[in-house]
């Protein structure tokens, strides 16, 4: 089983690009924080490369920006390709199956049209009925029935 879920901030905006084929896809790198403290007591974090083709590209590329806080559930993938120097390079980056955006769009700086279109950060809030007290509804038994305490048998 090859399945990855991480949670991070983006390291840079995201780039809208297209292969040869036609496929929009997106390469971007999040942090994510460790669960520990280095021995000298700092946090430290790690850059996983990351990559999202057609329409979930093309949303990360419209609505979210450096520092967006992104859940990532897709694959680990490992390949590899000759450099313009002839060097043999090697690649390990999560291809995303889905992504979630885990902030409210006014705190990533994303622009004003949205992927939330009915976030409850937008709706107005409606005001608040006061609430009336619960009624028991054995409370009133003698009056509803005409029943008292000696006719029944316990």
């Amino acid at each position: 089983m090859n399945r990855v879920v991480l949670v991070g901030r983006l390291t840079r905006d995201p780039e809208l690009r297209t292969s040869g084929g036609g496929n929009a896809f997106v390469g971007f790198t999040i942090a994510v924080n460790r669960t520990f403290q280095s021995a000298n007591g700092e946090r430290e974090a790690d850059f996983i490369n990351c990559i999202a083709f057609n329409k979930q590209a093309e949303n990360l590329n419209r609505y979210i920006r450096k520092g967006g806080l992104v859940g990532v559930e897709g694959r680990i993938q490992t390949r590899n390709f000759t450099g313009q120097d002839g060097v043999r390079r090697f690649v390990t980056e999560v291809v995303c199956d889905n992504i979630q955006f885990l902030e409210p769009k006014q705190s990533t700086g994303a622009s004003n049209t949205s992927y939330y279109e009915y976030s409850p950060y937008d709706m107005p809030q409606q005001p608040r009925q006061p609430q009336q007290p619960k009624k028991e509804p054995f409370n009133d038994i003698q009056n509803q029935f005409g029943i008292t305490d000696d006719d029944l048998p316990f």
